[in-house]
């Protein structure tokens, strides 16, 4: 008599590994995890041998390789080593741009600690921020201030106005979101990711919004308290940081 074999729901799975069903419906849907099998109802069960593969993917996703190239690597038609060997070298980039970050967050304590003045919200918002060149060029680097600097003085008083009002009902939405008690992948969260992504790619001139860019600066959201502030508190920006994370993962990665 064969035993029978062990499947776990959508729901089991994505509680075991941290992770969310919306993320695994869209690995079905772009063909890089199969459910074992689909109840008559609709619902997906995962056995042993996709949970090996789910593992895989999550951890070559915890080493930074996007969606594709994680494909490419579990069909053989990417060598692991070669792929992560292309990515140590990002790795290497981004760890220059932590260490940068940490410094700065290090010098926010330190003011705050000793009462002094921070930085003023209108950085965030991508106001005239002439004032904080030097940090916006270790942030982000020389091209990146020319680029804001030139796409924020070529507007029309007017039309600053009309963003910074745009800006702050968006973050006030996203604090609604966050005292509501919604999921980071509900869809209520999700719009409110997408308008995040538009509102940062229609900044600074249209520039491009990566995955990198875009997680990273959901991260940044919850290590610098200055940011964070603007999302009620640090569980409110820990709330847009996943809500983020979950948006790149569906539609950047």
């Amino acid at each position: 008599m064969t035993p029978e074999v062990k499947t776990y729901s959508i729901q089991e799975v994505a509680k075991a590994a941290g992770t969310t069903s919306r993320t695994l419906r869209h690995y079905q849907h772009i063909g890089l995890l199969e459910p074992s099998s689909t109840g008559h109802n609709g619902y997906r069960y995962y056995d042993d041998e996709a949970l090996l593969r789910l593992q895989r993917i999550l951890l070559l996703r915890q080493l930074g390789l996007g969606l594709p190239e994680i494909n490419k690597v579990l069909e053989g038609t990417r060598d692991t080593t070669a792929a992560l060997r292309g990515h140590l070298e990002l790795l290497l980039q981004e760890r220059d741009r932590l260490e940068k970050q940490i410094a700065s967050v290090k010098t926010t304590i330190d003011k705050t600690e000793r009462g002094e003045q921070l930085m003023a919200d209108e950085m965030f918002d991508g106001f005239d921020h002439t004032q904080y060149k030097e940090e916006v060029e270790v942030r982000w680097g020389k091209d990146a201030y020319a680029k804001g600097d030139q796409w924020w003085r070529g507007m029309s008083d007017d039309e600053r106005t009309s963003w910074k009002e745009h800006s702050k009902r968006l973050m006030a939405d996203w604090v609604a979101a966050y005292q509501a008690g919604l999921a980071a992948d509900s869809d209520e969260a999700q719009a409110l990711a997408r308008r995040q992504f538009n509102w940062l790619s229609s900044a600074n001139g249209g520039q491009e919004v990566s995955f990198g860019y875009f997680t990273g600066l959901g991260d940044m959201y919850v290590a610098d308290p200055r940011f964070g502030a603007y999302y009620g508190d640090e569980q409110g920006a820990s709330f847009v940081r996943d809500s983020m994370k979950v948006y790149a993962d569906n539609h950047l990665a």
